[in-house]
């Protein structure tokens, strides 16, 4: 189960949070949003209690929406400690989805040897 969070609640679930904090911006108007749902999920229960989900509805949160620039939806951003560390946008499908997924679960794990600062991965653009 994913939690839901609003402008109300975002502070608490996300910006201070213990764990980071996966929020996925979307719409219920937006297709690719419903189709990489499943997808989300799987991640979430591979990092168990390293990394919360939530989900964002766009729409009804505008100025989450506009705090965060959103460009295009879905858009998924890793927050920890309050501080975006990675940007998804402009990816096209799951496989693109995937390998992103794939490479925050790749470089989270790294971080605790030697701490990055914040990424943009936009898949969409190669």
């Amino acid at each position: 189960m994913v939690l839901s969070v609003s402008e109300r609640t975002f502070t608490q679930e996300v910006l201070e949070s213990p764990i980071p904090v996966l929020v996925n911006f979307e719409a219920p108007w937006c297709g690719l949003c419903r189709i990489i749902h499943p997808l989300l999920l799987q991640f979430q229960s591979q990092c168990g209690d390293q990394i919360k989900l939530v989900t964002v509805n766009a729409d009804q949160n505008f100025k989450l929406s506009t705090t965060y620039r959103l460009k295009s939806l879905p858009t998924l951003l890793l927050i920890e400690n309050g501080t975006i560390q990675y940007r998804l946008e402009s990816f096209r499908g799951r496989d693109d989805l995937r390998l992103a997924l794939e490479e925050i679960k790749l470089n989270y794990n790294k971080r605790y040897s030697s701490y990055s600062s914040a990424k943009t991965v936009d898949v969409g653009r190669k």
